[in-house]
């Protein structure tokens, strides 16, 4: 075999092998393609709250825009904005069309200001339950699985473990004849105990009633402690985000940290974007967050 003769066999030999292992791997290939991403990204309306107040945003038009903006197609909706609307069937009406023509899906409610669930006064804590009512019948006319709910109270840390009980066993029953799901965010208090709030969902003890861990809110104590603590009963997470650093890190929490406490209690659902920092406007913001999720979500695919 002539030198130009031993080449051009080595040249095709080469191609061919390239070739079938190019097509052994064409399954596999075609299956990590196919596979479903770690977790789904989705927005939560206070991060674009001063947008909103500053009425350079409707309400109406926070899951179009989202999806337009950010390219995310699922929200976390506040009830701050349409406070006087939960009952208001033409204005749910709308919020609904507008998202499900943008092809967003509504995964939770966050309700605020409708009275203490864990009141130590029998009539006031029965009020507060009454309030939230409206808004499960609500975030089944939105589609959403779940409205997040406050479990403030008050007492010693036995009885506030009690009353929050109480209120939200009650509003969960409730909640049940809808299919909706009750879920309590780390948000001051008691609340920013993991510990504690942990057992008050073994003190409540319904399947749909849960959490809300967010990566923030915790005030003094261990965030990850915490987190770790909630993540056996979350029906969502809530990544909080402030300010980043050159590398487009989060200053306050280790993300990457934060994800795999997430993933290794076996969530693979949405993790809604809850930007609050200044430094940043809320649109970068938000996309800083949804970048550093992504560069996150892709480096753990390969260990997850």
């Amino acid at each position: 075999m002539t030198a130009t003769h031993r080449r051009d066999f080595l040249k095709t030999s080469a191609t061919a092998s390239v070739g079938i292992a190019l097509a052994n791997l064409a399954p596999l290939m075609a299956h990590t393609a196919d596979k479903p991403p770690l977790f789904r990204i989705s927005c939560t309306e206070y991060s674009l709250h001063r947008m909103i107040r500053a009425k350079k945003l409707d309400h109406v038009d926070f899951a179009p825009y989202v999806k337009k903006e950010f390219d995310i197609d699922a929200v976390e909706y506040w009830n701050r904005p349409f406070f006087t609307k939960a009952l208001d069937k033409k204005y749910i009406g709308e919020m609904r069309k507008k998202a499900d023509d943008a092809g967003v899906k509504g995964t939770v409610i966050l309700v605020d200001g409708e009275g203490k669930l864990g009141n130590p006064k029998n009539d006031l804590r029965a009020r507060a339950v009454d309030n939230h009512r409206k808004w499960i019948e609500c975030a089944k006319e939105l589609g959403c699985h779940s409205i997040r709910v406050n479990a403030h109270a008050a007492g010693s840390y036995e009885e506030q473990v009690k009353l929050a009980a109480d209120g939200l066993r009650r509003l969960s029953e409730f909640a049940g004849e809808h299919q909706v799901n009750v879920i309590v965010e780390n948000h001051g208090g008691l609340s920013s105990n993991g510990e504690w709030l942990a057992k008050v969902m073994e003190t409540v003890s319904r399947d749909n009633c849960g959490t809300l861990p967010d990566f923030g809110n915790f005030h003094g104590y261990d965030r990850y402690k915490g987190v770790k603590e909630l993540m056996p009963y979350a029906k969502l997470v809530s990544a909080k985000s402030h300010d980043f650093d050159d590398q487009g890190n989060e200053t306050r929490t280790d993300y990457m940290k934060m994800m795999k406490i997430v993933l290794d209690a076996g969530y693979h659902d949405c993790v809604g974007i809850e930007y609050e920092g200044r430094k940043l406007g809320e649109v970068e913001g938000v996309h800083a967050t949804k970048k550093l999720l992504e560069r996150v979500r892709d480096q753990l695919a390969t260990t997850h």
